[in-house]
């Protein structure tokens, strides 16, 4: 079984940054893409950015161009740098497998991006 542990969010000022990082443990990580997903209060998880086994990343629109996933498969993490942060990217960031992989480890406690001046 899979384990997943994102940190790396807080609390900063639009226009800001932050990195986030995902932990995986287990032997097979390399193998998945991995995905970064976020949900707002009352809104549903959504995938904002995913990265292949190869290393290819895609993006959502609303975070084309601010925001960059990235993987270490030796260390068995994931990454986002966040910048040109918006209120509207406030939301619980969660780690994860990524379409076109349609199994979904169990959920990480994610780690809370809050945006306000």
């Amino acid at each position: 079984q899979v384990q997943l542990v994102e940190s790396g969010g807080g609390m900063v000022q639009p226009g800001g940054s932050l990195r986030l990082a995902c932990a995986a443990s287990g032997s097979i990580f390399n193998l998945y893409p991995m995905g970064w997903y976020r949900q707002a209060p009352g809104k549903q998880r959504e995938l904002v950015a995913s990265i292949s086994s190869a290393a290819r990343p895609n993006y959502t629109d609303s975070v084309k161009g601010r925001f960059t996933i990235s993987r270490d498969n030796a260390k068995k993490m994931v990454y986002l740098q966040m910048n040109s942060l918006k209120p509207e990217d406030t939301a619980v960031y969660y780690c994860n497998t990524a379409p076109p992989y349609t199994t979904r480890w169990s959920w990480g406690r994610g780690t809370q991006v809050t945006i306000s001046s």
